[in-house]
This record gives C-alpha cells, sequence and structure tokens, in this order.
C-alpha cells in the first residue's frame, strides 16, 4: 500500500477573518462544540462584535482538527460553512481523495498518538501546521476511498445513537432536578458552602507518564475525568517513582470540581459513584467535603453544581490572567450558596438519579462494545482487509 502525507493530499487553510467582519449570524465552533471523536455539540451563532478576536473561516469541504492538546481527537466534519477558533486547523483535501475517508483515518488511536508525539508545550500542548501535514495517509483509488468511508460511516451511526441515548438520559436527570427544586439561580436565600462543606480539598501534580496507570499502579486524574461532568475513571497518567499521599485518593462518593480550565469548561462537577483504587486527585480538581450528610446529600450537592444556570454564575468567580485558562480559589468558591431542601426530597431526588444512572451503565456498556468493534474495523478496513 502506497503513503503520502496530509500536506501532499490536503491543504491546511488558515483564512483567518477578523471580529468587525464577521457577519450576524454566522455559526462558530469552539474546541468545546467538538467532542472526542468527532461529534459537533451546542454549535451556535453569533452577531458582528460577539467574538474578540480573529478566526478561521471553514466551509462544508473542511475537516476541522483540534490542535489543541491533539489527544482529545477532535477531529470534526461539518455539514455547515462558518468561522472557528484558531486552535482549529481546516484542512481541504485534494479531488483524489475523500474527505471522510482522511477523517476517518486521523481519528485512529495509533494516528492520534502520533499527532500528540509532534505536539510541543507542557501545559498547552499544540500540534502545528507543518507538523501535522507529515502525517502519512494510505492511497487508495477513490472509489476504494468512498467504499471504506461508507462501510465505517454505517458503523459510526450506531455509536451516535447510543452517545444520544445516554446525552437523553443526562438532560434527564436535569429535568427530574428542576421539577423538583426549580432553577437554583433564582432561589432566594440558601446557605454558603463554607457552612455545608467540612473541607475542600486540593490535589498536587506529581511527576507521571503520558500513559493510563496499570491496575496495580498508581494514578493521577487527569482534569479531563471531571470536564464532561461525569465521572472517567481512565483519564488518568501513571505515577512515575512517586510516593503517592493515600489522603488524596479518590473514593466513591466524592464530588469533584475542576477549579482550573478554560473558561467555559471550568466548575465543572462529577460525582464519584464507582472507580477503581490507586487513583489520586490532581492539583486542578478540588473534592467538596459535606460536612454532615443528614443536612446535605452528594447527589443533590453534584446537580444543583452542575444546574447550568448556576454553574455560569459560579464560572463567573473565576479569575487569571490568561484568557485561555481561569482559576477559582477556595475562598471565592466558599462563598457560593445553593439552596438546601429537606434531606427526605433530596434522598427522593438521589433515587430518581440511581434509577437513570442504571439505564445509563447499560447504554455505557454497549457503546464500549460498539467502540471495540468500530476500532477493530477501523484497523481491518486502513490494511485492506474489508
Amino acid at each position: 500500500m502506497k503513503f503520502a502525507s496530509l500536506g501532499e493530499i490536503a491543504t491546511i487553510e488558515r483564512r483567518s477573518v477578523r471580529p468587525e467582519d464577521i457577519c450576524d449570524g454566522t455559526i462558530y465552533v469552539g474546541l468545546e462544540n467538538i467532542v472526542s471523536g468527532g461529534d459537533l455539540t451546542s454549535v451556535g451563532t453569533v452577531a458582528n462584535g460577539d467574538l474578540a478576536s480573529s478566526k478561521f473561516v471553514f466551509s462544508q469541504d473542511h475537516i476541522l482538527y483540534g490542535k489543541l492538546r491533539p489527544y482529545l481527537a477532535k477531529i470534526a466534519v461539518p455539514d455547515f460553512d462558518g468561522v472557528c477558533s484558531t486552535d482549529i486547523l481546516p484542512i481541504r483535501v485534494g479531488q483524489d481523495m475523500d474527505k471522510m475517508f482522511v477523517a476517518h483515518y486521523l481519528r485512529q488511536s495509533h494516528v492520534v498518538e502520533q499527532a500528540n508525539g509532534l505536539a510541543a508545550g507542557a501545559n498547552l500542548p499544540r500540534v502545528s501546521p507543518t507538523s501535522l501535514a507529515t502525517i502519512q495517509i494510505p492511497m487508495l483509488s477513490l472509489l476504494e476511498q468512498r467504499r471504506i468511508a461508507a462501510i465505517l460511516d454505517k458503523a459510526d451511526e450506531l455509536r451516535a445513537k447510543r452517545r444520544q441515548a445516554v446525552a437523553h438520559l443526562d438532560a434527564l436527570t436535569q429535568s427530574i432536578f428542576h421539577s423538583m427544586f426549580g432553577d437554583p439561580s433564582k432561589a432566594e436565600g440558601g446557605r454558603r458552602l463554607e457552612e455545608l462543606l467540612a473541607s475542600i480539598d486540593s490535589g498536587t501534580s506529581p511527576v507521571s507518564e503520558d500513559r493510563p496507570a496499570a491496575p496495580d499502579e498508581w494514578g493521577i486524574l487527569k482534569v479531563s475525568a471531571v470536564t464532561t461532568q461525569t465521572y472517567i475513571a481512565s483519564e488518568n497518567k501513571a505515577l512515575v517513582n512517586s510516593e503517592p499521599n493515600a489522603n488524596n485518593e479518590v473514593h466513591a462518593g466524592d464530588v469533584l470540581f475542576t477549579r482550573k480550565n478554560t473558561p467555559k469548561l471550568i466548575a465543572a462537577v462529577a460525582i464519584v459513584r464507582h472507580t477503581r483504587p490507586k487513583l489520586l486527585l490532581p492539583d486542578l480538581v478540588f473534592r467538596l467535603n459535606i460536612r454532615d450528610r443528614t443536612v446535605l446529600d452528594p447527589e443533590y450537592l453534584g446537580a444543583v453544581m452542575a444546574y447550568p444556570t448556576k454553574r455560569a454564575s459560579v464560572q463567573r468567580l473565576a479569575g487569571g490572567s490568561a484568557a485561555s485558562m481561569s482559576n477559582i480559589s477556595k475562598s471565592k468558591l466558599a462563598t457560593v450558596r445553593i439552596p438546601v431542601p429537606s434531606l427526605e426530597l433530596q434522598q427522593t431526588f438521589a433515587t430518581r438519579v440511581a434509577a437513570v444512572e442504571r439505564l445509563k451503565e447499560t447504554h455505557r456498556k454497549h457503546l464500549v462494545e460498539l467502540d471495540a468493534l468500530f476500532s477493530s474495523l477501523q484497523s481491518r478496513a486502513f490494511k485492506g482487509e474489508l
């Protein structure tokens, strides 16, 4: 099988547009609108003057490649035109290449790892257009590319339906909260977190390897373990010859809060319902330790802090000189007020959430199976075995 570099078969276009030249109603895509694997979410339009800096122009002929933290595999194929963050590279394939074929190839785990290895920057690794252009792409006939892309598209539809089912259940949890308690940002009074919490724990940032910890190893959680507001234990890095601080080990029942991230991702909250042992709290995540569980239920605490309007108000507490990374201090978080209904009502809510979580767990297990099947299908497709 012949290969050619991405730079030979496609063009990485960086045609920028100034904020004042962006028309009302233009669709804007930020990194936060691309989920790992390529789905687009919560994409909206902007008005002239809404954006503070220049953006890249893209069309439905492009692949959108997230260059920041390339290990996240934020590689999307839009079916619309618009503008995007300059941390997203619009890629236009040549006439002898199929756009979906190239996108599927770039999303493979080993290709994502290769791109991540080309990235530069410790805290905010980015892969440059020049480096990305060196990735090798298999050269097949256009007809064969389209055949492979069609098979993978069909398989990916099944995964998308499962993910959509989980997303609907997430929305159901929020709906249950709203029907029982209303919008917490509009509640009068309430109690400050400093009254309700025994402590707000901070983690540390020990030296770690760029791989997940083995089952018998200690690991440190990545901020991405909490960012989606669903706890993901697999998002961790193995410790390197460090003596773990057992006080920072994460346990079932913990309520985790991201204190530092980009402005739109900060203040994410996740409940640890179950977890593997030997995982530690990182320095970018707080643990909210409830003072008295006969007053405050962890499920309720997580839900009230994750409620969109409440989260937005907490995000406004963030400080920091860099627009790309915001930080919420313990002292500011402690001032946040939340309504505290009766424990009986909180526990009724928790029982209903548990029923939803059981359904979500079933869908997640099926999704894991579909992901494994899709990965195998990808591998076979690009080896010419389909």
